[in-house]
Parts: C-alpha cells; structure tokens; sequence
C-alpha cells in the first residue's frame, strides 16, 4: 500500500496553490468575449439622415413614416377637458410653434432633426402646458 501520510499529502500543496491562479488565468483568457447587444435608432430622435432617407415632403409626413408614435394620442391631462392637452406641442428651434396639425406646414427639407420630450421632460424644459409632450423640431442654418 502506498499511502502518504498527513504531511507528506502537505508537502504537494505549494505546487498545487502556485497552478491554480495560472489555470485559472488561461481559462478566462481562452473564454470568448461577450459583446454588446445591438441598439437600433433612438426611438425620441429622427436624425437629418433618416430626414434625408424618408423622402416626406412635410415634417407630418416625416414623423408619420419613422415614428408615428410620437403623433399618438397621450390621454388627458388635466380635469377639465377644456385645458387639457392630450397631443404634443410643437417647438420648432425652442419656440412654440403650435399643434400638431402645423406640422403639416413645415417642408421636411428644413428640418434637421426630431425629438420627443416625453411629459416629464418637456414640462422640466419647456414649462407648463406640455404635460402631453414635445415635438421638438431642429431647422437646418
């Protein structure tokens, strides 16, 4: 019978503790990188090159065909119906520009970008009255 005692199984310890780190190393090493998952568009910003790709005619037609739902309907936000305002408002270079509806009247061949500002947002950046949000319309200079 060939059994080690107690201390002599000890004496292969040192050997063992320095290859467990260098195992470890080349294991995680040889192990295959994990990349990012890929991001599409932003879906609150239409760039100047998905505006030059659209081929709309009217900043209307240009929000309808790349993300429509920046012209949905919001619900109400306010008790009384009169004030409320359940469609974004439209800024165009930071001014207020109107409904949606004026959206129909701006050539899409002026319009370097698009943002939505969420409710939240458009209230901390614009003020009150844009509970239902923003459409926020950059014109090319």
């Amino acid at each position: 019978m060939n059994r080690k005692t107690f201390l002599e199984r000890g004496k292969d310890m040192p050997v063992a503790r320095r290859l467990l780190p260098f195992c470890l190393a080349l294991v995680s090493a040889c192990s295959s990188a994990r990349l990012a998952p890929a991001r599409g568009p932003d879906p609150l910003l239409i760039t100047e090159d998905e505006v030059v790709a659209s081929l709309a005619t009217t900043a209307y037609e240009l929000i309808r065909a790349l993300r429509p739902t920046f012209l949905s309907y919001r619900g109400e936000t306010s008790f009384d119906r009169r004030t409320s305002r359940p469609y974004p408002n439209v800024y165009v270079d930071d001014q207020v520009f109107g409904t949606i509806t004026i959206l129909q009247s701006i050539p899409a061949s002026d319009v370097s970008t698009v943002r939505l500002y969420r409710s939240s947002e458009a209230v901390t950046k614009f003020g009150t009255g844009n509970a239902g949000g923003v459409i926020a319309i950059v014109t090319r200079k």
